[in-house]
């Protein structure tokens, strides 16, 4: 497995990462370990969680999974989204709740440290330099060795990497957005805003949920059992909130245009992001090993020149706006 520079950092992580919010919601801890073990040998490093996926249950069956395999790898986990009974102590990026989710992450993953912490979203009720103080206190507590945000805008990447600067701070190391293929909003401010300081990025979502896999043909009914299926009965306007009718045809058109090259589009769908040089590492989720080993594999196809033309022809880029 390829091993890759998070940003600017000292910090190496597997090209392909495993995601698990995936583990206790829909596969329990048997199944979990089968999952890990898998992604072990086939050389991942990168496991990504919160503490919010399966309001807990994630964090528990990975760490138990992981087991002796601790110091192997690398454990990247998230705060800031409601939980558990007393959701308002532990949102946000305030010292105060972060301090809490901190300790609570890591009873959950059996483990005295954290690779890599980071908030699940910007707080603009909270001051970024309050949020990067307490941070900055973990670090050097060694309770956590590097940072990252997600889901945060151009100039909050740019904010954040100044706050940082000037009263130095430990600086965000990574930034997890959702990028993909055909997703590319963040290629606006985000991706140059990164470039400028030195985050890598780790998209997520980067098959869609399944839609860049092969297993949805547009017009035709969701598979039973399916990821966006189950999403729809639980939180239909979700669903068509990111996987909209526009989605669903973007991902068809480049199905055909993978037909008509011979290309596998879960090759494409990693591979093109893999290809950019600002992309440290690509979460993907799996509940079968067999999953795994396929996206590992399809990891590794790479686009030409010609065929990085005929994609943006087909799912265009963004105009740069900011970020920097």
């Amino acid at each position: 497995m390829e091993q890759r520079a998070l940003g600017r950092s000292g910090l190496k992580v597997s090209a392909v990462g495993l995601g698990c919010n995936s583990f206790g919601d829909y596969i329990d801890a048997a199944a979990t370990q089968t999952v890990v073990d898998k992604a072990i040998d086939l050389g991942i490093t990168l496991f990504d969680t919160a503490n919010a996926y399966g309001q807990g249950k994630s964090e528990e069956l990975l760490g138990r999974a992981l087991g002796t395999h601790r110091q192997q790898v690398l454990v990247a986990t998230k705060f800031g989204l409601p939980m558990g009974n007393t959701p308002h102590l532990q949102a946000g990026g305030s010292r105060d709740a972060i301090m809490r989710a901190v300790e609570s992450s890591l009873r959950r993953l059996g483990t005295d440290y954290i690779d890599l912490y980071q908030i699940h979203g910007p707080d603009a009720s909270t001051p970024i330099a309050e949020t990067l103080r307490a941070l900055d206190d973990l670090v050097r507590q060694g309770k956590v060795r590097y940072i990252g945000h997600s889901n945060f805008s151009g100039w909050e990447v740019a904010d954040a990497a100044w706050t940082a600067d000037v009263n130095t701070l430990v600086p965000f190391i990574s930034a997890q957005n959702r990028y993909s293929v055909i997703t590319r909003t963040i290629e606006s401010d985000v991706v140059p805003a990164c470039q400028k300081h030195g985050v890598g990025i780790i998209p997520y979502f980067p098959l869609e949920s399944g839609l860049l896999t092969g297993k949805y043909k547009y017009g035709e009914e969701l598979p039973t059992g399916s990821r966006i299926n189950t999403l729809k009965k639980k939180a239909p306007a979700a669903v068509e909130r990111y996987f909209g009718d526009a989605k669903f045809k973007l991902a068809d058109t480049l199905q055909k245009w993978c037909a008509t090259k011979g290309y596998p589009i879960l090759g494409v769908a990693l591979g093109w992001l893999l290809a950019k040089p600002y992309v440290s590492s690509v979460i993907a989720g799996a509940t079968k090993p067999e999953q795994l080993e396929t996206n590992v594999k399809a990891a590794a196809w790479r686009p030409t020149a010609e065929d990085i033309a005929e994609i943006d022809a087909l799912s265009p880029p963004p105009p740069v706006t900011s970020g920097r």
